[in-house]
C-alpha cells in the first residue's frame, strides 16, 4: 500500500452556511478549501494554516466529517468542520467562494474526493442550521 499525502479540506461554517470555494483551471471545480499537511503537523493545524493562507480567515478546527477519500494516488482528503473565528474570506487562490446553505449544496459541481462529504455536511447543516463539533464523527489521532 501506497502512504499517500493527506491534504485536509475545512467546511467552514457561520450562521448555518459552509464556505465552498471554486478551483480554476483545468481541473477546477467547488472544494472545502484546505490544503497539504507539511511534516511534523497536525491535520487541523493544517487546516487552520491553510485557511489563513489562502482565505485570511482564522477558524476553530473540529469534528472530521469522516473517512479520508483519495486523490488520485498520491494523496488522501479528510474533511473537517470549523467554525469561523474572525475574518472575511479574501480571494487569494480560489476563482470564486461563496456562502451557501444545505439545500444550495447539490447545486455546486463540487470535486470528485469533496463529494462524499457533502452529504454529511448537509445532514449537519439540516440538524438547526448549525454544525456542533462534538455532533460529528472524530476523526484519526494526528
Amino acid at each position: 500500500m501506497i502512504d499517500r499525502q493527506v491534504v485536509v479540506g475545512v467546511a467552514v461554517v457561520r450562521d448555518g452556511l459552509v464556505l465552498a470555494a471554486l478551483r480554476g483551471g483545468d481541473q477546477g471545480g467547488w472544494e472545502f478549501p484546505g490544503g497539504k499537511v507539511e511534516p511534523g503537523e497536525s491535520e487541523q493545524a493544517a487546516g487552520e494554516r491553510e485557511l489563513a493562507e489562502e482565505l485570511g480567515l482564522r477558524v476553530r478546527i473540529g469534528a472530521s466529517l469522516g473517512p479520508g477519500q483519495p486523490i488520485g494516488e498520491r494523496y488522501l482528503l479528510r474533511v473537517y468542520v470549523a467554525r469561523l473565528t474572525a475574518g472575511e474570506p479574501v480571494l487569494r487562490e480560489h476563482a470564486e467562494i461563496r456562502w451557501v446553505g444545505a439545500g444550495q449544496l447539490d447545486q455546486l459541481a463540487w470535486l470528485e474526493a469533496d463529494r462524499p462529504f457533502v452529504q454529511r455536511l448537509r445532514e449537519l447543516l439540516a440538524d438547526g442550521g448549525s454544525i456542533s463539533h462534538d455532533s460529528a464523527t472524530s476523526g484519526p489521532a494526528p
